[in-house]
């Protein structure tokens, strides 16, 4: 029996360092893709501003080449809410961290109460007190958008320290990031600032009632005022306003400047990487948002954002060996159901990036 087969955990690294210089080496000996068409900037631009119009709402959308620097920027100059996006800076500064103070990620982490919120991950409903390898977490905050596992995580390095790494890969348009239970507290101040003295606890019961007038109900009730009380009386409003801050956003030129830098091998170590590249899904296709559109085949990493009528999509066609056929795409919507509307939106912009970049010229 091979050393990696009594530590797994510990050979993980390297087993998918390997896995990954296998598909490479393969991508490598396939026949070459397709040339895009002569001016793919330009038909990309035209069916992006087709989609754009006839969706409610608005659309932004940076797509780059990186064997030869092309770049399709349509409003990605503006700041655009990251959503859960944001989570992938929160995982490369803790990796970045880890490989500064020479850690490991089987190192565990203890979850407590104050690391707990509402919204997508099952971590939320766990005991407080239990332990978590950094390895695990960032699998439950990548793959399964996990909350809580980002709070924690962030709450390991803190937030100045994410702030300044966040700021370090993407520049001066970053909004300044905040734990995910931070943006609750954010939005529910809005409607009545006694909202910040909030148990967490009770973000996670508030959040029970549907999203609307339920919602705002049933903080009101918590809070024990009155609806006169409040600031403004809808869940629209204080999310319009909580939006107008500018906390968690940056734009997507920043954004796919930062995912260029990932595949480029300029920001974790090789190791670190790969594992990103899994908990990314290299290796898997969901047939949601922009990869409905593209094709089967096409290895994509990627992360979605989704919050209250705003949603994002954020990754790299062709991430291995090293990004040389690389194609990073970020795009945001907002104004618009944050499900479905934006959904189609990104399926559709999948398959204009398909027939524009992924197939050759008729």
């Amino acid at each position: 029996m091979t050393p990696c087969a009594n530590n797994f955990p510990a050979c993980r690294p390297t087993l998918l360092l390997a896995a990954l210089t296998l598909w490479t080496s393969l991508d490598a000996t396939a026949a070459p893709p397709d040339a895009p068409a002569a001016g793919w900037v330009d038909a990309l631009r035209q069916q992006v501003q087709r989609i754009d119009e006839a969706t409610p709402g608005q659309l932004g959308v940076f797509v780059k080449r990186l064997d030869t620097g092309e770049a399709l920027n349509y409003q990605a100059d503006r700041r655009w809410y990251l959503a859960s996006t944001a989570k992938l800076p929160v995982a490369l500064a803790v990796l970045q961290e880890l490989e500064a103070r020479r850690g490991s990620v089987q190192q565990k982490l203890v979850l407590q109460e104050g690391d707990k919120v509402d919204g997508s991950g099952a971590l939320v409903w766990q005991k407080a007190g239990g332990s978590y390898t950094i390895e695990s977490l960032l699998k439950r905050m990548m793959e399964q958008s996990d909350n809580t596992a980002a709070n924690l995580l962030v709450r390991s390095i803190g937030v100045d320290t994410l702030n300044r790494r966040a700021q370090a890969m993407m520049g001066d348009g970053l909004g300044p990031l905040t734990d995910f239970a931070q943006v609750r507290y954010d939005v529910y101040a809005e409607l009545h600032p006694r909202a910040r003295e909030l148990p967490r606890i009770d973000l996670v019961k508030i959040a029970g009632a549907p999203m609307g007038p339920q919602r705002v109900t049933a903080l009101r009730r918590t809070l024990g005022v009155q609806e006169d009380e409040l600031q403004v009386r809808s869940m629209d409003e204080a999310y319009d306003r909580y939006y107008r801050r500018g906390t968690n956003s940056t734009t997507l030129v920043a954004y796919g400047g930062m995912l260029e830098k990932l595949v480029k091998g300029e920001l974790v170590s090789p190791a670190h990487q790969q594992l990103l590249f899994i908990d990314m899904k290299f290796d898997r296709y969901d047939n949601y948002r922009l990869e409905a559109g593209l094709p089967r085949t096409v290895k994509f990493i990627h992360k979605t954002g989704t919050q209250h009528r705003r949603a994002c999509h954020m990754g790299v066609i062709h991430p291995q060996d090293g990004g040389r056929r690389g194609i990073v795409v970020a795009t945001c919507a907002e104004g618009l159901d944050e499900n479905k509307q934006a959904g189609a939106m990104f399926e559709q912009i999948g398959r204009a990036i398909t027939q524009t970049l992924l197939t050759s010229a008729n």
